[in-house]
């Protein structure tokens, strides 16, 4: 069977196209669509008209290209931004039209398990205590686990989307502001930083998003050109990454080899949230996946076979 997985992002509108049989998958296709949902309404907890025009050109492109592959069964959904927004009725019906198929807004809770279940398909087993962080535009999904089980997880309205229109960020960042931002993280995360300090957590697991930039630049690469299923980033390599970034303006950073033009006014904060939860709990070891939430849709329609 050939699936579609939509997942509706605060930023971006991603597409993936997976062939099932039994327990065996083989991904066939892997796009995503620039919407910013996560605009100047987000503040609001609107969806502005011209977010809307750009998911339903998002939803359009995405049919085209489901139609190419021949897909049998599409699942849409969407996570932050529409759930927050007081006008995701009128939005929905809107988007549904483009790609005649229904839109699952699920909760926060949901997104984590989700995002976990993506994480188990690439790792298969994660012997050690563990965080996984899936950072967001809308939310943040942490989730603490041990020997392929849930500990304890959250979700939190924290998505960088979120932070730049909640914070008025220099260009280039300053002490001030960094500091500011780590003190913000730690308060909204504490409950995160305490259940993995009280489980001894030393590995950080990163999904997609701002991990996948990190590993880019690492690589030097280009976005998408490099497919990770896991990927080991020392502490060294990322303190490379952070101090570079947090040095860098804006126009710096769309000249970096590997950075995603998704994602160059978001990473400074979503790195500064990294490094303020690796000071915090003591982490010793991040690996990157590019495996999240789409990964865990494949994961649960295989498990129920």
């Amino acid at each position: 069977m050939r699936i579609a997985v939509i997942d509706l992002g605060t930023n971006t509108c991603n597409l993936l196209i997976a062939e099932t049989k039994g327990a065996v998958y083989k991904i066939l296709h892997q796009s995503k669509q620039m919407i910013k949902l996560g605009d100047g309404k987000i503040r609001d907890n609107q969806i502005s008209e011209e977010a809307t025009f750009r998911t339903s050109a998002a939803f359009r492109a995405h049919k085209k290209v489901m139609d190419t592959f021949g897909v049998d069964k599409i699942f849409a959904l969407a996570t932050s931004a529409v759930r927050t927004a007081g006008n995701k009725t009128e939005f929905l019906a809107a988007i549904e039209k483009e790609c005649s198929c229904s839109i699952d807004v699920i909760s926060g809770e949901r997104e984590a398990e989700l995002i976990f279940n993506g994480v188990l398909l690439a790792f298969g087993k994660i012997e050690f205590p563990s965080v996984i962080l899936d950072i967001g535009g809308g939310s943040n999904e942490l989730i603490l686990t041990h020997k392929e089980e849930i500990i304890w997880k959250e979700s939190r309205a924290t998505g960088m989307s979120r932070i730049i229109n909640l914070f008025d960020l220099f260009d280039p960042i300053n002490d001030e502001q960094i500091r500011e931002l780590q003190n913000y993280f730690t308060a909204e995360h504490q409950s995160a930083i305490q259940n993995c300090l009280d489980k001894k957590v030393a590995t950080l697991i990163g999904c997609s998003g701002a991990f996948d930039t990190i590993a880019d630049i690492l690589d030097e690469v280009s976005p998408g050109e490099k497919q990770r299923v896991t990927q080991v980033i020392s502490l060294e390599a990322f303190y490379s990454v952070y101090e570079r970034l947090l040095k860098s303006t804006r126009k710096e950073r769309l000249q970096m080899e590997g950075m995603d033009v998704v994602r160059v006014d978001l990473i400074v904060p979503a790195i500064i949230l990294i490094e303020t939860l690796i000071s915090a709990i003591g982490i010793k070891q991040i690996v990157q996946t590019d495996f999240a939430l789409r990964e865990g849709v494949l994961y649960e329609l295989m498990a129920a076979k």
